[in-house]
């Protein structure tokens, strides 16, 4: 199973999980931001990132650049669940 089709399988499996009102406004929201352009701001895949520094763990700054010179670097930007 390639990577795209398990992804479509999870993306099957949570509208199980939704109720239909919670999912509608997921999507609702989904399609305002669409519609909104903010996807031409959106970095590609591959794409350098621009500098910055935010705290770790223990409230120090590290930079991205500092990171970067340790070798590659990946990103994940959690939503999360407010």
């Amino acid at each position: 199973m390639s990577l795209e089709e398990k992804l479509a399988a999870i993306r099957e499996m949570a509208k199980t999980r939704q109720p239909p009102e919670v999912r509608a406004v997921m999507l609702k929201g989904i399609e305002d931001l669409r519609a909104s352009g903010i996807m031409g701001g959106v970095a590609k895949v591959g794409a350098t990132a621009p500098d910055f520094t935010l705290p770790n763990v223990a409230g120090q700054p590290v930079s991205l650049a500092a990171l970067r010179a340790r070798g590659p670097v990946v990103l994940s930007f959690y939503r999360g669940r407010w």
